[in-house]
């Protein structure tokens, strides 16, 4: 997934389909790691796991199906009542630092259960984190673990690489690479035939294949469960486990191939990477992202004599807004160094105009560290957008969904024939009482109550808008446009 973010495949229609395959095996790791032990039950020294339960649970040991089961039972039981109770405790604290101590917690108490009934330890661990990933905290788990999730790859594979043979391959390398060679051929040859069934384009079908044929990094984790469960002899554990190493090391040099050698016979050159803009303009504001969005503030600014400094990663939308006279810079506003040189230290505002919540909390953890004094206005797509970057403390945030859907509203009532002045100031209204209402339900989003607590805000937010009906009951002279020049 890395390599296809990286060289800018993950949009392409290859690297979707890619994704998808990686995704089903990651799913399938689940079962295969389930059924192993049972492959394993006459394969098993004597000292095995499964030997050493407890001598109430000793007639289990003849039923290793139901063993599994009943683990797997009382895990999912287990995240249902006991998981959700236990992070709503912990948001309640509101220590950051507990949800990562908790999460850690979990995984490790389940992958120690599930290694102690005689199942893989690493079975129990991916089951944790997929229990974690569908709780409703799981956007904080993630903002939380994130930091570590390098760190822990690191040792993952330094782990994987201090278990290789490399003996194997020195002794034998013909043996390895011919085993290498027609595993990735034979895989090529299979995924092939798959994208043409699927009716891929030839050129993203041969991509398609170059990008799987490999063998993926979670052989390393069945294999090393194969090891432990004693399954395969530890001689022929060592050559595949030298035979997946080589195959994900020719990955890159397959991509290379694909690259220099293969596209161009399909009339697809490979895309020039367009070196950022030098920014010599220096202004109080800072637009980044000139979308739909950011090109609407950006025109009413300008028309307001405001100029902005403006930021997009979108090479072609930059040719395109400077053919029709906006001056836009071609750049990653994300960089600390590019918006240096936008003078973000003497600039009074930035403006984050981008589609997607984690570029936003990505800026509100660089802003205050490295431009104390800009003050971040952020788009947000929704209410729950909103929640994300209000837990980075930002302050400025516009729904883009809200104000639209409001004057829609606005447009919809007048036909029926009410007042442009009174739907006007309604709007307005209504605008202020639901910012109103988004402070206090995030304040109280993890409480047991928040649909009881949003139910009173939506009916206390028409308690106030209906006070205005009152008022035109008692006078049809209404031409305000907001409550302040109201004539009582």
């Amino acid at each position: 997934m890395q390599t296809l973010k990286e060289k800018g495949l993950d949009k392409t229609q290859a690297g979707q389909n890619s994704f998808s395959v990686l995704l089903f095996q990651d799913i399938a790791v689940i079962p295969i790691l389930a059924i192993l032990p049972l492959l394993a039950v006459n394969s098993f020294a004597e000292d095995s796991e499964l030997h050493h339960l407890p001598e109430i649970f000793s007639f289990l040991n003849e039923f290793p199906s139901l063993l599994l089961l009943l683990a797997v039972g009382f895990v999912f039981v287990l995240s249902k009542y006991l998981l959700p109770f236990m992070l709503h405790l912990i948001a309640k604290v509101h220590m950051r630092e507990l949800f990562t101590a908790a999460a850690l917690f979990f995984v490790i108490g389940i992958a120690w259960l599930m290694e102690a009934v005689g199942i893989s330890a690493a079975l129990g661990a991916f089951m944790a984190g997929v229990l974690l990933a569908n709780s409703e905290f799981r956007h904080e788990l993630e903002a939380d673990i994130n930091p570590f999730k390098g760190l822990l790859l690191g040792i993952f594979f330094t782990a994987v690489g201090s278990t290789i043979n490399f003996d194997i391959i020195a002794t034998q390398p013909l043996k390895v690479f011919l085993i290498v060679l027609v595993l990735m051929l034979v895989k090529w040859g299979v995924l092939f035939i798959i994208g043409k069934r699927f009716k891929l384009v030839s050129d993203q079908n041969i991509l398609f294949a170059f990008l799987l044929c490999q063998v993926g990094e979670f052989a390393f984790v069945l294999l090393g469960s194969i090891g432990q469960l004693g399954i395969v002899p530890k001689q022929d554990l060592d050559l595949f486990m030298a035979v997946v190493t080589i195959s994900m090391m020719v990955s890159p040099l397959l991509l290379f191939i694909n690259e220099k050698f293969v596209a161009p016979l399909f009339g697809i050159k490979e895309k020039e990477e367009k070196t950022y803009d030098e920014i010599d303009a220096h202004n109080k504001i800072i637009l980044i992202g000139f979308g739909h969005f950011g090109s609407t503030i950006g025109r009413f600014l300008r028309a307001n004599n405001i100029n902005a400094t403006i930021i997009d990663n979108d090479s072609d939308r930059v040719n395109l807004l400077r053919k029709m006279g906006f001056k836009v810079f071609y750049g990653d506003g994300t960089r600390i160094d590019l918006l240096e040189s936008a003078g973000a230290k003497e600039a009074q505002i930035l403006i984050s105009a981008i589609d997607g919540s984690h570029t936003n909390i990505e800026l509100s953890e660089l802003l205050p560290k490295h431009f104390p004094d800009l003050k971040l206005f952020v788009r947000a797509k929704n209410r729950y957008d909103a929640y994300e970057l209000m837990d980075k403390g930002i302050k400025h945030i516009h729904r883009e969904s809200l104000i639209d859907s409001v004057y829609m509203g606005v447009d919809i009532l007048a036909e029926l024939g009410f007042r442009k002045y009174t739907l006007h100031r309604k709007a307005q209204d209504f605008i202020k009482y639901d910012n109103m209402a988004l402070e206090k339900l995030y304040k109280n989003r993890n409480s047991k109550d928040h649909i009881g607590l949003l139910r009173e805000e939506i009916e206390q937010q028409e308690k106030l808008l209906q006070e205005d009906v009152l008022f035109l009951e008692k006078s049809n002279d209404d031409n305000a446009w907001d409550k302040s020049h109201r004539e009582n």
